[in-house]
């Protein structure tokens, strides 16, 4: 179920404190100015959970959304808002760089720093969500990439993604396959930010800066075949067996261990699913890269404090 506010169930003289209120829920603290405070304020705000991210739709009259120094210093928000613009032009200012964008067009905000984003009259814009520790990008890397998102190959594929999501984001949520589905905007979005640093004189740097996002983005889509191993990994990569080890082991991340979380995450998730309830523990646990189910049990209950059984029973009657 997502967060809606409407004003039209409101009166005149409530909709202004509501919308400020609701903005903090949505999205980072800032301070949100109102073009015309006394006059015809009106605004629909939704916010749907989408796996790791949300999607934050918002169409509102004239508004100003303004997050200074001094409120990223209280409260850093690690998350990246990837907008598309819809109706009125929107301006934002971030990082030195100012930037009109017109409907249809993708803006990229580092929700963690200040930033100044407004339009006039009546307009709006959907946004995907996503926390930096979901994406896994050095945050330099991501503001290079915001201040020339166009210059990807991935931009107009990523804003017309993403411009579908906010079309209709409680049947996309609401999907079972929702999960699987954010997962994917996740690494598209991935995808767009690393290409889009490329394009400045920082290239071979961002190569390396990256190069574990996109082994941990390459295991992720392959937890569930058998063979996927530490040289399947490499060799995907162009590294040795000997340098992915290394680059993990420089990031703190245990690759083995990794990949057994990442797998009982996946098996969690579909324990929790109605419509995998007629599958044996057993059967799924196999499907994700578990074949001896007493060590696969002990693993579970090691990760989530519950056998495989009592978490599908907590999941309710419907899972």
């Amino acid at each position: 179920m997502g967060y809606v506010l409407d004003t039209a169930e409101l009166t005149a003289d409530q909709r202004v404190e509501a919308v400020n209120t609701a903005m903090l829920y949505a999205s980072a603290p800032c301070h949100v100015v109102h073009e015309d405070p006394a006059g015809a304020v009106h605004a629909r705000l939704e916010v749907w959970d989408f796996g790791d991210a949300n999607i934050f739709t918002h169409r509102s009259s004239g508004i100003r959304l303004l997050r200074t120094a001094k409120q990223a210093r209280q409260d850093s928000m690690p998350v990246v808002a990837l907008a598309v613009q819809q109706r009125a032009d929107g301006r934002i200012e971030q990082g030195g760089h100012q930037r009109l964008v017109a409907p249809g067009e993708l803006v990229v905000v580092d929700l963690s720093a200040p930033y100044d984003y407004s339009w006039s009259g009546s307009g709006g814009a959907a946004a995907l969500q996503i926390p930096y520790d979901q994406l896994g990008l050095p945050l330099d890397v991501v503001r290079r990439a915001s201040a020339v998102p166009g210059a990807s190959p991935l931009y107009r594929l990523v804003t017309e993604h993403i411009a579908q999501l906010g079309r209709d984001p409680a049947g996309i949520t609401g999907d079972p396959a929702s999960a699987a589905a954010a997962a994917a905007s996740i690494d598209l979005v991935r995808a767009l930010l690393v290409s889009a640093a490329r394009s400045h004189r920082h290239a071979p740097q961002v190569f390396a800066e990256t190069l574990l996002t996109r082994v941990r983005a390459f295991t992720r889509r392959r937890l569930a075949d058998p063979n996927l191993s530490p040289a399947m990994i490499a060799a995907a990569h162009g590294v040795s067996v000997r340098q992915l080890y290394k680059l993990c082991a420089d990031a703190g991340l245990s690759l083995e261990q990794w990949i057994i979380n990442e797998r009982l995450h996946r098996v969690g998730h579909e324990l929790s699913r109605p419509d995998r309830r007629h599958l044996p523990i057993a059967t799924i646990a196999q499907r994700w890269g578990f074949r001896d189910p007493t060590h696969f049990t002990r693993r579970f209950k090691a990760r989530y404090g519950l056998t495989p059984s009592q978490w599908r029973r907590r999941a309710g009657p419907g899972a």
